[in-house]
């Protein structure tokens, strides 16, 4: 037997040029592509906006469409626009984004042959059609839930980049200008072109044509644009149907007491997805092309593979990224098992004990002081089932948040249920504080503060709510919170999970003596930070109750993926919002203090429990 260690290897192909003649990998298809269409819509508006440019020879490689007479940079501007629109579908794997694609390169291609005999053109437009058709299965990505309000977006941004880009074209003829226009004039110039009619700037030669058309173009693609999102069928948002939520209700009765977030899933503005048994089930909101997943996998933890897998494939087939927020470690570890995902560690959960809570001591001093004081200024407190309640006083309950909320949207999304008092929540328990005053003119009568829980299992409530009236004594947090633990015993509860501290273990260790440079360095960052979003506040109020910590996580595909992850939990929390501001509302609402509209986001604390903290 002999080995052939050095041979002839003149007939062989090397390995470079087999790569090349082999072509990229399928999975790197749609974002080659995405950024070839990418960066030829840029050139392509470069050549439009930019005279010189258009007779430069980098154009002549950037040429997809055609570009002819007096329309040449209207056409350009035009072709660059929609070819950068349809590269972030292309990146996505967006099947109708494909589908566009193969039906303008062959077209671009076939007129810029006709109108400027351009083999490069071609042969470029020829190269991305052909790996798109090769590679047409890698682009099934299903289109995303979509509703009226991306029409209202796509007609803001592309209004304030259509005047942008168009003060732009206005400036870039300055030897052409008649006369010495301001800024006012060539804004009114850009708007009056937007929508068709010549405006108060002035040009030599065919210049004014030009921008014309240009200008022109863009307020045509703006109104193309928009009438398209406004008047296509319309998906739905996300919703949870009467059946899904009788399932999951069935999964929280048997596995309810695993997760304390468990019951968050009940959200009726998330989705669901099951496992193949129908024993577990994953809930979600898409945000921003980011698949969000929220706490645990919900039922059956032998199940949980099942759901995660139907997770996952939804994901894929719609091209979102998926994310999960605020997971256990058990959690985190089956979903890093199942789905090769990450996991970082986001925070800390501040569960209390019953058994072990007490007032006494030195460690309790000073809640046990505030408590007294609030008590002694005549508040009482009451803590009951929902279900104990007279419509009444839900009617009032609910008034009262609504009323008491420090902003406009409703917040909450991971650990908020977003409702009070629903007949499907008769389990759920609120905590009450009342003092009774002479002359009082509150529309909600001797009601001062509220906190709504809602259960985790059968022996345990997970707060969800916290609101109280800007002119009740500072304490009310405190007062409810001991009032709800000292009634838990009666109600059979045994344990109370609290608010969620972002980076509790970043801080708590920093602040430690021998704590090392970097640990310091990103303790004092977070504290800066903490003039924004309180992370250090609500760490400090939490442990004011002396819990057990539970460490909550994020997971996620890639590092890269982070960014885009936390803008979408952002809005999905309510910190970031899209919607028209409310410009009218109303002037008889009483002014809110600034609290939390569910006690487990992680970056916000209630101002008053904010000022409570630096007073003690």
């Amino acid at each position: 037997m002999s080995s052939r260690i050095d041979g002839d290897k003149s007939g062989q192909v090397p390995s470079g040029v087999r790569r090349i003649l082999r072509g990229p990998r399928p999975e790197s298809v749609p974002g080659l592509v995405g950024t070839a269409v990418m960066i030829v819509g840029l050139l392509d508006v470069a050549a439009g906006v930019f005279p010189r440019f258009r007779h430069s020879r980098i154009h002549a490689v950037a040429e997809v469409l055609p570009v002819f007479g007096p329309f040449a940079a209207a056409l350009a501007i035009s072709a660059g626009v929609l070819l950068l629109l349809l590269a972030h579908g292309l990146k996505r794997r967006k099947r109708r984004a494909w589908r566009a694609a193969v039906v303008l390169l062959p077209a671009g291609a076939a007129a810029q042959f006709a109108y400027r005999h351009s083999i490069i053109g071609v042969v470029i437009a020829a190269l991305l059609f052909a790996l798109l058709l090769r590679h047409q299965s890698e682009f099934k990505a299903l289109p995303d839930p979509r509703s009226r309000w991306k029409a209202l977006a796509n007609f803001v941004l592309m209004s304030a980049g259509s005047i942008g880009l168009g003060l732009v074209i206005v400036n870039v003829h300055p030897g052409r200008v008649v006369g010495n226009p301001g800024l006012y004039e060539q804004i009114t110039h850009v708007v009056y072109g937007l929508f068709g009619f010549e405006g108060p700037v002035d040009y030599a030669g065919q210049v004014s044509w030009t921008v014309g058309y240009s200008l022109g173009a863009l307020g045509m693609l703006t109104a193309l644009t928009t009438m398209y999102l406004a008047f296509r069928p319309e998906h739905p948002a996300a919703r949870l149907t009467a059946d899904d939520e009788g399932k999951l209700r069935e999964l929280l009765a048997k596995h309810g007491g695993r997760d304390s977030l468990g019951h968050f899933a009940l959200r009726r503005d998330k989705a669901v997805v099951f496992s193949p048994s129908g024993k577990a089930a994953v809930t979600y909101r898409v945000v921003s092309g980011v698949m969000l997943a929220s706490g645990d996998p919900i039922g059956d933890v032998e199940a949980w593979p099942g759901a995660i897998e139907r997770f996952m494939e939804e994901a894929k087939a719609h091209s979102w990224t998926p994310a999960v927020m605020g997971c256990s470690e058990t959690g985190g570890e089956v979903w890093t098992r199942e789905t090769g995902l990450d996991a970082l560690e986001l925070g800390d959960e501040a569960i209390v004990d019953v058994k072990d809570f007490s007032l006494s001591g030195r460690a309790m001093r000073n809640v046990r002081q505030m408590v007294k004081r609030i008590e002694r200024n005549g508040y009482t407190t009451k803590v009951r089932r929902v279900s104990e309640l007279t419509e009444a006083e839900l009617e009032q309950v609910r008034g009262a948040a609504e009323a008491w909320r420090g902003t406009d949207t409703e917040r909450g999304f991971s650990m908020a249920l977003g409702r009070v008092g629903d007949p499907g929540d008769g389990d759920c328990f609120i905590a009450t504080a009342h003092r009774v005053e002479e002359g009082d003119t509150s529309p909600f009568g001797d009601l001062k503060a509220v906190l709504h829980f809602v259960p985790w299992g059968a022996d345990g409530m997970s707060l969800e709510l916290m609101r109280r009236d800007r002119a009740a004594d500072p304490g009310m947090n405190e007062l409810l919170i001991v009032a709800s633990l000292e009634a838990a015993p009666s109600l059979k509860i045994e344990k109370v999970s609290l608010n969620f501290a972002m980076f509790r273990s970043a801080l708590a260790r920093g602040e430690k003596i021998g704590a090392g440079p970097v640990l310091r360095m990103w303790r004092n960052l977070l504290v800066f930070l903490s003039r924004w979003f309180q992370i250090e506040s609500l760490y400090k109020f939490n442990a004011k109750f002396r819990p057990r910590w539970e460490p909550r996580f994020v997971v996620f595909r890639t590092t890269r993926d982070l960014p885009r992850i936390g803008f979408a939990a952002m809005q999905a929390e309510g910190f970031v919002t899209l919607a028209l501001p409310r410009l009218f509302a109303s002037r008889r609402r009483p002014k809110p203090v600034r609290t939390c509209a569910h006690n487990h986001t992680p970056a916000k604390v209630p101002a008053q429990a904010e000022r409570e903290v630096q007073a003690a």
